[in-house]
Order: C-alpha cells, then structure tokens, then sequence
C-alpha cells in the first residue's frame, strides 16, 4: 500500500525519471509526468498503460527553465488530481565541462536546469504542500554533491549540492510538519542517459536501480543515499578523506 497514491514526477520522460514512473504505477500510484518532450511522454504512458489496464497517468509537457510555466503545470495537476500527495524533483541535466575551457555555457544550462530550475519546483510544489498543510517533497540530489572530484563534474556536483541544501532547508523549518522532505542520493544507476560512460564505479542496472529509490522514497527518510551498498561508506569517504585519496573515484 502507498503512503502517497497522486505523484507528481519531473523529468519522466527518460532515466530515472521513467524508471520511477514504472515502478509507482505498479504499486497502483495515480502519476503526473512531466518532461520536454510529450512524444515521449506519451510513450511511456502507453507502455505504463499496456502493463497496468486502468492507471490513471496525466500528462504535460514541461521545460523546467521555464519558471512561470512550472507554477502553471503543478497547479494544473493538482487541480485535475484533487490535490498532490507527493512531487519528485527529479528533472536535470549533466556532461559539464572543466571551469575555464570556454564551455561556460554548458556549465551554466547545467546550474541553471538543476538548481534554479530545481528551486522553482520545490517552490511550486511547496505553494501546494503548504495549502493542502501535506505532502512529500523528493529532492534528487546525486552522490557527486558530497565531493567535486572530477573536472567535468564540477558544475554538476555544485548544483545537486545546492539543490539538497534547499531541501535541508526546509527539513529545518517544517521538523514536526505534515510536510515531509527527503533528499535522495542517487549512485550510478545505468540509464539511456549514461549508457556510454563506462568508467563509472558500481553501476547498477537502471530497474534494480531505480527499485531500489523506489523503496527509499516510501520509506519518507529525511536523507538517503541509494544504492545503500556500496555508496553509503563510499559517500562518508567522499566527504571526509583526503582530496588526493578522494579524486581517484573521480
């Protein structure tokens, strides 16, 4: 049984966006998907469809730099679902490039799409939570927010810092709500999105991976790192080691 049956997901057209959507709707989750591309939206949602006769899955396309039409999206689901029980702030972006190399562009959509573009959803669905005085917000953060170890990375471990400093955030200033925040740290899940990086530690496969959030995500922590194993002592390591022993895992 779920805690939380109106989930609303960003990013859901791909990655662990979809993983996440295919595994809520087999616990029989009423799901809100998001994503750029509708196409693909509507993909997914036949496939959930096919497997789960019955499912309720609403759809909206959705580029979360557009910050006036995330406002418009939540609240859009949340008067066709009654209300939104839980939201996954789950869309980004990543392949940054080393500071200084003339890619600052790059850099900056990245920033841009997973911290400020972040921010806008967490406001947006927290306008909601707040009304409704409930909900369950999920921040997904990334293991490489414990330490900027890697040069193409930089950029994108600053911005999924920044994201669960957010989420903490409000975890401070809600304690003993009915609002809940949890930031999720996810290890290298392999997905379509990173199918060609090879030299990444302990990937696991994307539907052991994302069963896996899945399952922390109920359980509603206020942190937590998925995988557990092996990322979990590897994330301690990330923030306390030497910077010359930590950048090999880089």
């Amino acid at each position: 049984m779920l805690k939380r049956s109106r989930i609303l997901i960003t990013g859901a057209s791909a990655g662990l966006g979809k993983g996440l959507a295919r595994e809520f709707a087999a616990r029989g989750a009423t799901l809100a998907l998001c994503a750029r591309r509708l196409d693909r939206l509507e993909e997914v949602r036949s496939e959930l469809l096919a497997e789960h006769p019955g499912l309720r899955v609403h759809l909206r396309a959705l580029d979360v730099t557009d910050h006036e039409r995330v406002f418009d999206v939540f609240e859009e689901f949340a008067a066709e679902l009654g209300g939104l029980d839980r939201v996954v702030v789950n869309a980004g972006i990543g392949n940054g490039r080393p500071l200084g190399t003339g890619e600052f562009a790059t850099n900056r959509a990245i920033v841009e799409t997973n911290l400020v573009a972040g921010l806008a959803q967490i406001e947006a669905a927290m306008t909601i939570f707040r009304r409704q005085r409930a909900g369950h917000l999920v921040v997904m953060s990334s293991v490489s927010a414990f330490r900027a170890v890697n040069a193409s990375m930089t950029a994108y471990a600053a911005s999924k810092a920044g994201v669960a400093t957010l989420a903490e955030g409000l975890r401070a200033e809600l304690h003993g709500s009915d609002i809940a925040v949890s930031t999720i740290f996810p290890g290298y899940i392999r997905t379509e999105l990173n199918e060609h990086n090879t030299s990444a530690p302990f990937m696991v496969d994307a539907a052991s991976g994302c069963r896996a959030l899945t399952h922390a995500i109920e359980k509603e922590p206020d942190k937590a790192v998925v995988p557990a194993w092996p990322w979990t002592p590897i994330g301690a390591a990330m923030r306390n080691l030497p910077l010359s022993w930590v950048r090999r895992l880089g």
